[in-house]
């Protein structure tokens, strides 16, 4: 599973090289130019994101490595521990949310079947709300459907590409804030 891990990472990061490599130059006029590195990214590494600098890490979302999920926003930006943004994505909310402020993730599953019955991978698990459970996860079928108002449920969904990147960032006892 780690060797799948390593190698699916890995393809992330030259696909996000190719990407911003082939970027017009008037979007890179205002990045740095990348390291001249032939070496692969350390493990655990996340390739950069070019919505993060459209995209600005809200106030008030701590200091630290954390997962910061703003719920008015419906997005989620990974922070590395010199508070710098290595990505941000949008995800859809369940119909349950957690309060705003700050939790540890306190369990991880690879691929299980959600309260709503889609099966789903990478589940991040940080709070709980009433007895229903609150995590990130990512849709086997790359699905990021409204959930059923008529259901609690508290799965907040990710493109699979963002649910890898959650699972390589966030483990158990990673800080996740939550603003409104």
């Amino acid at each position: 599973m780690a060797g799948l891990t390593a190698a699916a990472m890995a393809a992330v990061a030259f696909l996000a090289y190719q990407a911003s490599a082939s970027a017009p130059a008037d979007l890179k006029a205002g990045s740095p130019a990348p390291a001249a590195s032939p070496s692969a990214p350390a493990p655990g590494a996340l390739p950069k994101d070019p919505a993060v600098t459209a995209l600005a890490l809200p106030k008030q979302s701590g200091s630290g490595v954390r997962v910061v999920y703003s719920l008015g926003e419906r997005r989620v930006w990974l922070v590395d521990e010199k508070n710098v943004v290595a990505r941000t994505f949008a995800v859809m909310p369940s119909t349950v949310d957690p309060a705003p402020g700050t939790y540890a993730v306190t369990s991880r599953s690879g691929s299980v079947s959600g309260s709503d019955g889609v099966r789903i991978e990478h589940v991040v698990r940080f709070a709980s709300v009433d007895g229903v459970t609150i995590g990130f996860s990512a849709a086997v079928d790359g699905t990021m459907a409204t959930p059923d108002p008529q259901r609690r449920t508290g799965g907040i969904r990710m493109k699979r590409t963002d649910g890898n990147a959650m699972w390589t960032f966030a483990t158990v006892n990673s800080k996740v804030v939550v603003v409104p």
